[in-house]
């Protein structure tokens, strides 16, 4: 389901209803009439949000400061920290049974990491997951060593909500007003600062969507 841009809330309902009516069928034994995976692509208005491990004071705003910039704020049942949704960033929640898939949560995360590595190299990006932290980065192990996609996801009876945010041309300054899942020295990028261009957000849309169908062995209709 391609949402386009939509607020936060919106997608966030979407999600629950499809998550509890799969974990409810599945509860109840009963044969899913809906389809057995949804892929749900959205941007998003600007917003914050805090999952179940969040610090408050990773956010460097006040209400006034967050008003007045038109900012919204959700504390979220996902898990990690505090992260930022806003326009031009790429945000997929995959709704899956990971169970039919065989997969554990860990197979089901890794699995999430390399499609954006995989899309991320077809514009000659190299990234890499860093042991003990959340998401995927550039320049592993160096002092710059930087953010471009993050992934909280929430999973109860192997159905997964919520999911990934890869920074495509994403304002990067909306990040000055958070510490990004809680890390302090480390920075965040986008795919239009490493290529230093403009992309068009459909066509890495496609790519992305392309990498799920190919590594999660999925038809997506």
């Amino acid at each position: 389901m391609d949402l386009g841009l939509v607020d936060y809330k919106v997608a966030w309902d979407l999600q629950k209803q499809l998550f509890n009516t799969k974990i409810q069928d599945k509860l109840n034994k009963v044969e899913s009439v809906d389809a057995p995976h949804h892929l749900l692509v959205c941007e998003h208005p600007n917003v914050y949000t805090l999952g179940k491990s969040a610090e408050t004071h990773n956010l460097l705003l006040n209400k006034a400061e967050l008003v007045e910039k038109k900012i919204s704020v959700y504390n979220i049942e996902r898990g990690g920290d505090i992260t930022y949704h806003g326009p031009g960033q790429l945000v997929v929640y995959p709704i899956f049974d990971i169970d039919s898939l065989k997969l554990g949560v860990k197979e089901f995360v890794y699995k999430i990491e390399e499609c954006i590595i995989s899309t991320l190299l077809e514009y000659n990006i190299v990234s890499e997951r860093i042991d003990g932290r959340i998401g995927i980065w550039i320049e592993k192990g160096t002092i710059n060593e930087r953010k471009i996609a993050a992934i909280g996801i929430k999973c109860s009876r192997y159905i997964t909500m919520h999911g990934l945010a890869l920074n495509v041309n994403t304002d990067l300054k909306l990040f000055n007003h958070i510490i990004p899942c809680g890390i302090k020295d480390k920075e965040v990028t986008s795919v239009q600062k490493e290529i230093n261009r403009s992309i068009d957000i459909v066509e890495i849309k496609n790519i992305l969507i392309s990498k799920f169908s190919t590594i999660f062995e999925l038809k997506f209709i």
